[in-house]
């Protein structure tokens, strides 16, 4: 192993010479007393450095791993992604036992790990859009040599190509560190990128790239490659299942004034259920062609306006000059959600971890009659690919199960399958089930025959939950599985099929976090494949719509109880009963009805501090599920008003959800309060990246300002409005510092969580704007005239293929945010006009201009605006760049060394400056005079985790580059101490605590 860890530690307490060398290579002196005793004498004369403990030393991002764990090709050391740690960890591999040799910091939520040589690991960072080249010496030792910048969100990396010499990584077609524009109004456009680097000379400073493929696919996530290296696989993550939306307006048309099972519902009266919208997915009809088609068998073809191929996975040559995707090479419909890929070392075929999914059926619940996802969400599944053919095989993992009848034995279920692995011979699959706590293992003849099926014997129960990496040590015939849970790894005896050990990792996530996680992926459905994971991937969205209406329910009340109407809703209902007429006012301002239409999967991450959950609102503090209120301390019905307080209760608000283990997920009953509890505490501080088209230094483009300039439309600080009743802000608010003091997680970014009127046949809660990006990529508008008349315009809205079924609005009806802002409301009109059955509507004089203003429903297009198809455009550049929780800057990184250094100086002056305005922390990791520590910027100097060393300037920091590279990293704010020199938190720094003997991966263990 070399020179011990402690005793490396002891080596950086500089003698005065090395200090004094130091410094004079950066042209200045030591600001503080070098010591002037070495080694121990050092230590013992120096003080233990105690730096802040903050209130945020952890942020939870939740990210999914792809491929974290990976071997040495000569099987003796483990490469394991601690992401919670943002480090790749390090494992001698001895017999069938592991022991830790050491880490090295990378960037923020490593997700993938490969191994390029014996001596160079490569890990791919999705939160910090970059890739770290480290060095791995002869010991075992890890050192971050190089950091790529790439594109948004990278989940995975293979080597492939002449010798292996490419690098492939998979990233979002977007992201700062792309100098391509990510056309996000382009309809040609996919939303996949794979870059491609020479991985011998991958280029200075950030990188050089050889080329980038796009897909056309939503956002990647795995990669393979051949036997031979020739080809690469790349896959979508939300391939999506050819389902889409038919609008409101479109539904009415098929159906008339009445909706579909069911239209009406009898709660001592009939009440009609509302008028929405219905999914529809492309499929065979009777005539023998394919069509729309919603669950009742009616076509829509009529009014859909995308075309979905489907394509899933794509094959990459990598031989060609540059890489480039093969014309014939596509794949579609593998799956719904693919999680990872395989490929058999000997025959060439292609597995692929996938769920895929059941939203073209309606609604929740175990009501007869009627037809129920509950507990049949998602099939989890492996599609083999055949290249050679072309054919497709799929296994349904739980092929025991009969959902109809409610049978089967759920101890050997297998829910989300995500890494896999085939052994060298080729004969054997392995791949871990994260919602089961499960590594499976298949004979390959049996998936490639689709025969496959789930046994006692072919399966590993773990010690611990969430599993997502496997790799096989075939050496010694055992398999190592990554626990996400406890951050653990489990060793798995090939031969005996059982768990032989386990080992953790450090983690500093907390116990809040780990409590709670499990209820989020365990699957706990009656027959032990279905979780809240079966929609909500990694603690998001699915890219999907469900149609999860209960006809068995009842009408919900929607609370009141506010100190003032505006508490609550953001229009007066005075102001919709002039529009409507008071019954149809209190009919969508009072309940919420048990059967509501398609609502698009939202994510559960930043759901903190902006109020009441679901589209509509109807999981809140203030209406318990039961349709009684919340009580107050005094055993009153609770008044809502921020912060923390009727609907604004987040807490409360996701505890309701409760009742969707058993009405949806299909389990036996709800969690315990406990268990729900800490269910709640773990999700609700699940927050979102920082926005990938917001420029690094938050600063906005000219098209963004003038977005932004109509988003806040005044005079004089009186608010413009642009639906007659507000401005985009009186609705959507943009407070970075909202309920500061009373939540962990301030601010507003669209949402405060009040109601809304939106002329719909329903009440909506103002939704959140913080990922409007991720939603670009279906284009293609359903037909509707009363919500969006410019998607009835051919020039605005024409039929486009498109790698997305869902966009925007509550049912993802809207394929462009454009096409949203042509919604009458919106309309710029200098007359009083009759609308979709309402009279005397009063002019829109601050409204979006479609038409002349003056004869605003004249559809001529010799009337058509210009300057408001410009407006439009800006508004929607502006929402996707909208602020979230974290500033852009957080998580970008840079490697420097003195050979780059004037390369580099410009990204790190702006990450010093982003740091010093608070927009971020930031941390440095290299070698200091002959061991690996880190330090932290405060004061506009580095504080390094030694007492020994004073705080540094630039000059002086760097001139420690000429030993090791330094690499830069910006963290959230409020985790610079803890990620850049003092990892458990305790207050201790690093250095010091290794050279005094006590351990820095635990805050119980101290000088």
């Amino acid at each position: 192993m070399g020179v011990p860890y402690a005793m490396r530690a002891l080596m950086i307490l500089p003698t005065t010479v090395l200090v004094g060398a130091a410094f004079a290579a950066c042209g200045s002196e030591p600001t503080g007393q070098a010591p002037s005793a070495t080694g121990s004498q050092a230590l013992a004369a120096s003080a233990v450095r105690k730096v802040p403990q903050t209130s945020n030393p952890y942020t939870l991002f939740e990210t999914l791993q792809t491929r974290p764990l990976a071997l040495s090709a000569d099987g003796r050391y483990l490469f394991a992604c601690n992401t919670p740690d943002n480090r790749l960890e390090v494992f001698r591999v001895d017999g069938k036992t592991i022991k830790s040799v050491g880490s090295a910091v990378v960037g923020l939520e490593p997700v993938a790990v490969a191994v390029r040589t014996p001596n160079e690991v490569w890990v791919v960072n999705h939160l910090s859009d970059s890739v770290s080249i480290v060095n791995i010496d002869d010991a075992g030792n890890a050192k971050v040599q190089q950091t790529l910048l790439v594109g948004d969100e990278p989940r995975d990396i293979v080597f492939a190509g002449p010798r292996n010499s490419r690098a492939f990584i998979t990233t979002a077609h977007r992201g700062q560190n792309d100098p391509n524009d990510p056309g996000l109004h382009d309809p040609t456009q996919g939303r996949a990128d794979v870059w491609v680097f020479d991985a011998t000379n991958p280029g200075p400073a950030g990188g050089s790239r050889l080329t980038k493929i796009t897909l056309f696919a939503d956002t990647p996530r795995a990669l393979t490659a051949s036997p031979d290296g020739k080809t690469v696989y790349a896959a979508a993550f939300f391939s999506g299942d050819q389902t889409t939306v038919a609008s409101e307006w479109a539904v009415e048309q098929v159906y008339g004034s009445t909706m579909p099972g069911p239209g009406v519902l009898n709660f001592g009266q009939p009440v009609p259920m509302p008028n929405t919208g219905l999914i529809v997915k492309y499929k065979l009809g009777p005539d023998g062609q394919y069509h729309w088609m919603d669950f009742y068998g009616s076509i829509f073809d009529p009014f859909i306006r995308v075309q979905l191929p489907d394509y899933d996975v794509f094959a990459i040559d990598a031989t060609a000059n540059p890489p480039a995707a093969k014309p014939t090479g596509v794949y579609s419909h593998v799956g719904t959600t693919l999680f990872n890929m395989a490929t058999n070392p000997v025959n060439g075929k292609v597995y692929v971890s996938n769920t895929d999914a059941h939203n073209d059926v309606r609604f929740e619940g175990h009501t007869g009659g009627f037809s129920s996802v509950a507990g049949n969400i998602v099939d989890s599944r492996i599609t083999v690919i055949d290249p050679a053919s072309g054919a497709l095989t799929v296994d349904n993992l739980n092929s025991h199960l009969n959902h109809t009848a409610g049978t089967g034995d759920p101890t050997i279920s297998r829910a989300f399958p995500q890494d896999l692995t085939v052994s060298q011979d080729g004969k054997s699959l392995w791949v871990v089930a994260q919602g089961s706590q499960k590594v499976a293992v298949y004979d390959t003849a049996s998936i490639e025959a689709g025969t496959a099926a789930p046994s006692a014997q072919n399966q590993v129960v773990l010690s611990a939950g969430g599993p997502t990496g496997v790799v096989l040590d075939e050496s010694h015939k055992v398999a190592f599985v990554l626990t996400r849970f406890d951050d653990g790894i489990s060793i798995v005896d090939e031969s005996k099929r059982s768990e032989i050990g386990h080992v953790q990792m450090f983690s500093p996530e907390p116990a809040s976090v780990t409590a709670g996680r499990q209820y989020l992926y365990t699957a706990n459905s009656a027959l032990g494949d279905q979780a809240c994971a079966s929609c909500h991937v990694g603690a998001d969205f699915d890219g999907l719509a469900w149609d999860l209406g209960n006809p068995g329910f009842f009408p919900l009340p929607i609370t009141q109880l506010a100190p003032t109407e505006a508490t609550i809703h953001t229009v007066p209902q005075a102001a919709i009963e002039g529009l409507i007429g008071q019954q149809q006012a209190d009919y969508i301002m009072d309940y919420y009805q048990p059967v509501k239409g398609p609502m698009t999967t939202q994510s559960l991450r930043g759901l903190d501090n902006s109020g009441a959950m679901h589209w509509r609102g109807d999981r809140n503090g203030a209406i318990q599920q039961t349709g009684a209120p919340f009580l107050d301390g005094s055993g009153n019905p609770v008044v809502s008003q921020q912060p923390n307080s009727g609907i604004f209760d987040e807490f409360n608000a996701f505890m309701s959800f409760n009742v969707a283990f058993p009405g949806l997920v299909g389990a036996t009953a709800q969690l315990s309060n406990d268990d729900m509890s800490a269910f709640t505490t773990f999700i609700l501080q699940a927050t979102y990246p920082p926005n990938p088209i917001r420029a690094l230094d938050d600063s906005l483009s000219s098209v963004q300002q003038a977005g932004a300039a109509f988003f806040v439309n005044n005079l004089q600080g009186q608010e413009l409005p642009v639906d007659r009743f507000h401005n985009c802000e009186g609705c959507h608010t943009l407070d970075r510092n909202g309920n500061a003091g009373s939540t962990p997680h301030p601010g507003f970014f669209g949402t405060d969580g009040r109601l809304s009127f939106e002329n719909e046949t329903q009440t909506f809660k103002v939704p959140h704007l913080r990922n409007a990006y991720q939603k670009v990529g279906m284009f293609g508008s359903s037909l509707d005239e009363v919500h969006a008349p410019g998607s009835l315009l051919p020039q605005l809205n024409p039929t486009v293929p498109a790698v997305r079924g869902f966009g925007f609005q509550h049912d993802g009806a809207d394929g462009k945010l454009e096409d949203f802002f042509t919604a009458f409301v919106f309309i710029q009109t200098y007359v009083t006009v009759d609308f979709a059955g309402i009279n005397n509507i009063p002019p829109n004089p601050y409204g979006i201009p479609l038409f002349d203003p003056n004869d605003p429903l004249n559809f001529d297009p010799a009337n058509f605006s210009v300057a408001g198809a410009q407006l439009r455009y800006a508004i929607t550049d502006y929402v996707m760049a909208f602020d979230t929780n974290l500033f852009p800057i957080v998580g970008q990184e840079i490697t420097y060394t003195p050979s780059t250094a004037s390369a580099v100086a410009a990204r790190i002056a702006l990450l010093e400056a982003q740091a010093t305005a608070g927009n971020c922390d930031l941390v440095v990791h290299g070698t200091f005079l002959g061991a690996d520590h880190g330090a932290t910027y405060s004061g506009g100097k580095w504080t390094p985790d030694v007492s020994s060393l004073p705080p540094l300037t630039d000059a002086q920091l760097e001139a420690f580059a000429a030993a090791s590279p330094l690499t830069f990293l910006a963290v959230p704010p409020g985790e610079g101490w803890r990620v850049g020199v003092d990892r458990d938190g305790d207050g201790y720094v690093d250095g010091d605590e290794l050279g005094r003997g006590t351990d820095p991966n635990n805050a119980a263990s101290h000088p």
